[in-house]
C-alpha cells in the first residue's frame, strides 16, 4: 500500500467535486446503472508519527484515528455497509446485492485495529471484515516486511548488501533516504520466491543481531487471540491473511496448501464461527494465481480478496479473486469521499506485473 506525496489530479478532482455538493447525486445517478460491491482496504489506523523518529513502516498507516471515524460515519450515512459473511450468503441465495454495498476490510492484524479502529467501528456501527495472519497472532512476533524495514532504518552497519537483489549500498545517515532505500528493497524484493525472502530476511536479523523472535516492539505489534475474540463477540468478523504472510504464489505448491489450509485450522480453533474468508498476503497479480485460487476453495474458503485495485461488477464471476479499493494516509475527506462515490475516476490503478519481475541490475554506491 503505497503511501504518497502531495495528492495528484485524482485527490484535486475529489477535492473539487466534494466541495462542489455534487458527489452524492452523482452517486445515486450511478447507482441506478451499476450495483458494483466495493471493498475498501486498510492495514493500520493510528496517529500519523514524526517520520525523523518512528522507525516502522510508515506506508502501512491507512489513517489517523480522526478521519478514519468520518469516513466510516460517510458510510453509514451514504452507504449500505455489509460484512463480507453476508455477502457470501446472499451470492450463494443468488441475491443481487443492495445498491452502494460497502464492506470494510483490513489487513494483517495489527493491535491497532483492536486498540483504535474497533471502539470507531463500534462507536459508528460499522461492522468490517479482519484478516490476520496466524502465526504472528500465535507468537507475537512482528510482521516481516514491516520488521525488514525497521532493521533498515536503524541498524548501525555501514552497508546494506543484499547479493539476492543485486544491492550493494552505504547505507546514508538520514532516516529519509533509508525510507526510501527499503520501499525499493520491499518492491524488488517481492519477485524473490517467498522462502527467499524469508531467508534474506532472517540473514540480516543474524548479520546485523536483531532477531525478530526476541522484538515485541509495541509499534509492530499483532493483536492478541483474546482481543480478537472480544472483536468477534462485538458483531466483527475474521478471515485468513496466510499464516506468515507469505506470498502464497511465491511458496511451493505443498507449502502454498498446507499454509492456507493451517491457517483455517488455527482461526477454526480460536474463534467461534468457522472461518470462510481469505485475503491474500500481499495480494497483487504475483501473490495468487489458479492453484492459489483452488487450494482456497478446496480448504472451505468461500470468497477471497486480492489487493487488485478496483470494484466488483458481478461478484458472483470472481468471488476467488475480489478487489478492493485501498485507502491511503494522504486522502483527505473530499479525495475519499469522491472514490466511494465514483471509484472508477478517483480510486489508483493497480498496475499489471510482467512475469520475469523488473531487470536485475547491480545497485552499488
Amino acid at each position: 500500500m503505497p503511501l504518497r506525496g502531495a495528492p495528484g489530479i485524482r485527490g484535486r478532482l475529489g477535492e473539487l467535486c466534494y466541495s462542489s455538493g455534487l458527489l452524492h447525486p452523482l452517486q445515486r445517478v450511478r447507482a441506478w446503472w451499476q450495483r458494483d460491491l466495493r471493498i475498501l482496504a486498510y492495514h493500520r489506523v493510528m496517529p500519523l508519527p514524526d517520520p525523523d523518529t518512528y522507525e516502522f513502516d510508515l506506508e502501512l498507516i491507512s489513517t489517523p484515528p480522526a478521519e478514519f471515524r468520518e469516513q466510516m460515519i460517510r458510510i453509514r450515512k451514504f452507504f449500505r455497509p455489509m460484512r463480507l459473511t453476508d455477502i457470501v450468503a446472499a451470492l450463494d441465495a443468488g441475491e443481487a446485492l443492495p445498491p452502494d454495498t460497502v464492506a470494510i476490510t483490513f489487513d494483517d492484524g495489527y493491535d491497532d485495529n483492536y486498540r483504535i479502529a474497533a471502539p470507531i467501528l463500534d462507536e459508528v456501527g460499522v461492522p468490517a471484515t479482519f484478516f490476520v495472519s496466524t502465526g504472528h497472532l500465535d507468537t507475537g512476533r512482528p510482521y516481516g516486511y514491516d520488521w525488514l524495514v525497521h532493521m533498515i532504518l536503524v541498524t548501525g552497519a555501514p552497508r546494506l548488501q543484499l547479493p539476492e537483489l543485486g544491492i550493494d549500498i552505504v547505507l546514508p545517515p538520514d532516516r529519509a533516504s533509508r525510507r526510501r532505500i527499503a520501499g525499493n528493497v520491499l518492491l524488488r524484493m517481492k519477485w524473490l520466491d517467498a522462502l527467499g525472502q524469508t531467508a534474506m530476511t532472517e540473514r540480516l536479523e543474524q548479520e546485523w543481531n536483531m532477531p525478530s523472535a526476541d522484538a515485541r516492539p509495541p509499534d509492530c505489534r499483532p493483536m492478541t487471540w483474546d482481543q480478537a475474540r472480544e472483536m468477534e463477540a462485538s458483531g466483527h468478523e475474521f478471515g485468513s491473511h496466510g499464516v506468515h504472510h507469505r506470498m502464497l504464489a511465491r511458496l511451493p505448491e505443498d507449502e502454498m496448501e498446507r499454509e492456507i489450509r493451517a491457517s483455517k485450522a488455527t482461526l477454526d480453533r480460536e474463534l467461534r464461527h468457522p472461518s470462510i474468508l481469505m485475503s491474500y498476503p500481499v495480494g497483487g497479480d504475483r501473490a495468487y494465481n489458479e492453484a492459489v485460487i483452488a487450494a482456497t476453495r478446496n480448504a472451505g474458503f468461500r470468497l477471497a480478496c486480492s489487493y487488485v485495485c478496483g470494484t466488483n461488477p458481478e461478484p458472483s464471476e470472481n468471488r476467488y479473486a475480489l478487489h478492493r479499493l485501498p485507502v491511503e494516509a494522504n486522502m483527505g475527506p473530499g479525495w475519499f469521499a469522491a472514490m466511494l462515490a465514483l471509484p472508477q475516476l478517483m480510486s489508483y490503478p493497480t498496475a499489471a506485473h510482467e512475469a520475469t519481475g523488473p531487470q536485475a541490475r547491480p545497485c552499488s554506491l
